[in-house]
């Protein structure tokens, strides 16, 4: 991958770190995500790696929403690899050229919506840990470029009804806190 995705591959390095520490018998533990299971969350993210090969080669994108336990039915961890490694092979230097649709952005290549999709599994690496019970502490500088995404692309999210209502920070909250009140997630 292209050094401007560092940011990118932080949050995916943060993500398999809280994947590889979710204890066996971890895994149907409820999650800050409602109606879904810490496999479940991991499946979504697992199955965004799907999302983002089909962008970079042109395939059909799949559904990452409806039963992403799916995407990691058996080796959670194993499942991450291979679905990271698979996709990583696919973001050749003309993979991030791509034009690919960014909602009200229109279409940006690739690499500039990877940029702003590191938002995806930052958040999720967030939802992990706490089902998990593990420490739930993002990078800083990521969460500061993901909530600039985040107040760019919320109002897109919540009228399709994939985010739901921003929730108030707690006084004095820092940004990683107030960057998941706005996404509807109490860290408190």
């Amino acid at each position: 991958m292209a050094q401007e995705l560092s940011g990118y591959r932080r949050a995916l390095d943060r993500f398999e770190d809280v994947v590889g520490g979710v204890a066996r018998d971890g895994w149907d533990a409820a999650s800050p995500c409602a109606g879904w299971t810490a496999r479940d969350v991991a499946g979504h993210v697992i199955g965004g790696q799907a999302l983002v090969r089909a962008l970079a080669t042109g395939a059909p994108p799949p559904d990452i929403g409806t039963d992403p336990a799916r995407f990691c039915a058996g080796d959670v961890l194993m499942a991450w690899r291979t679905a990271r490694k698979e996709t990583d092979a696919a973001l050749t230097a003309d993979a991030l050229e791509r034009p690919v649709p960014a909602g009200g952005l229109g279409d940006v290549p690739l690499g500039i919506f990877l940029e702003g999709y590191l938002l995806e599994p930052l958040v999720h690496t967030w939802d992990l840990a706490r089902a998990a019970g593990r420490p739930a502490r993002l990078d800083p500088d990521l969460v500061h470029h993901a909530f600039a995404t985040a107040q760019m692309t919320a109002a897109g999210m919540r009228a399709a009804g994939t985010l739901g209502p921003a929730l108030p920070p707690p006084r004095g909250a820092d940004e990683q806190t107030r960057m998941l009140a706005f996404l509807g997630r109490a860290a408190g």
